[in-house]
Formats: structure tokens, C-alpha cells, sequence
């Protein structure tokens, strides 16, 4: 049980900082955009390449950033239908939602392996000329990160589920008594 939950604060320290160096990002971006915006608007000139940068910066954001959004619960949720059910159901169902999101993530990370790999692997970019590998890469990366952290989900969905806690126990033995 312990060895279970070194591994799982391991997969989240990890996911945290490669999510907080992914962060360092925004701000160069945020930098680049600001001053091609205003070097357009009011000097009638852009930084060439600006657009392309922006693209790559932003891809590393959004793909080192998935595990951790989902570590913090951050992705869109539909649990108006099943908040009403019980929560041995409601375990079950996160379970195979989990699983579910496991296997897509796995064909995702695969993908992006064998593109990255594949002819795509030479691909430069039309202006700065930069590689695309770097980049395609990142995909299989943040999904790897993305399907430990639902390994970490599914783990404690069946925890939760097979693992009977002590507070539930006393529950129980209270209200047999005041029946």
C-alpha cells in the first residue's frame, strides 16, 4: 500500500514539474505576440518567424500541460447523470472511464511516436526553418504523462472500490446499533 502511494506522489511530482517548466513558456510567448501585435499596429512591421514560434510555444503549453489539468481534475466533466447514483456505481464508472481514457491516450501516445519517427521527422518549419521533431515528440511525451496520471486514477478507483475504510466500517456498525 505504501509502495503505492510513493509511486503515485512520484507520477504527480513529475507531472507537476514538467507542467511548471512548460509554464516558463507563456511569457516569451506572451512577449513575442505583445510586440509583433504592436510592431504590426503601429510601425507597420512584424517579427519575422513571430507566428511559427508562437505555434511551437504554444504546443509545448498544451501538451506538457494535459496530465497535469488532468492531476487537478481541470478537464470538462459530466456528472450531472452520474452524481444520482450510488458510489460504488459511481467508482465503477470512473474505473472504466479511466480504462477507457487509457487505451485512447495509448493509440495517441503510439501515434505520435510513429509520426514523429516516421518521414515527418525531417520536416523543418517554412520560415525559421526550426525542426518539427522536437515538437512531435511532445506529443508522445505529454500522453505518456497523461496516462500515468490515469493509471494514478484508475488505481484509486479501485481503492476506493475493493478497499473497505475504517470511517465506512464505523458507519455501518452505528446505524446497526441504532437500529
Amino acid at each position: 500500500m505504501q509502495q503505492q502511494e510513493r509511486v503515485k506522489k512520484t507520477i504527480q511530482k513529475l507531472t507537476y514539474y514538467i507542467y511548471a517548466v512548460s509554464m516558463f513558456m507563456l511569457l516569451p510567448m506572451m512577449f513575442l505576440t505583445t510586440a509583433d501585435v504592436i510592431g504590426r499596429s503601429f510601425f507597420s512591421w512584424s517579427i519575422s518567424g513571430a507566428v511559427e514560434l508562437s505555434r511551437y510555444m504554444l504546443a509545448v503549453v498544451i501538451l506538457l500541460g494535459l496530465a497535469y489539468t488532468q492531476q487537478v481534475k481541470g478537464h470538462p466533466r459530466v456528472t450531472l447523470l452520474v452524481s444520482y447514483f450510488p458510489l460504488k456505481v459511481q467508482l465503477i464508472i470512473e474505473f472504466l472511464m479511466s480504462l477507457l481514457g487509457m487505451f485512447i491516450v495509448a493509440i495517441f501516445v503510439w501515434q505520435g511516436w510513429v509520426i514523429a519517427h516516421g518521414r515527418a521527422a525531417a520536416i523543418v518549419s517554412d520560415v525559421l526553418r526550426i525542426s518539427q521533431y522536437p515538437f512531435r515528440i511532445l506529443v508522445s511525451i505529454g500522453g505518456a504523462l497523461l496516462f500515468l496520471e490515469l493509471l494514478v486514477d484508475l488505481i484509486t478507483a479501485v481503492e476506493k472500490l475493493f478497499c473497505s475504510s475504517p470511517d465506512r466500517n464505523r458507519h455501518k456498525k452505528t446505524t446497526a446499533r441504532l437500529e
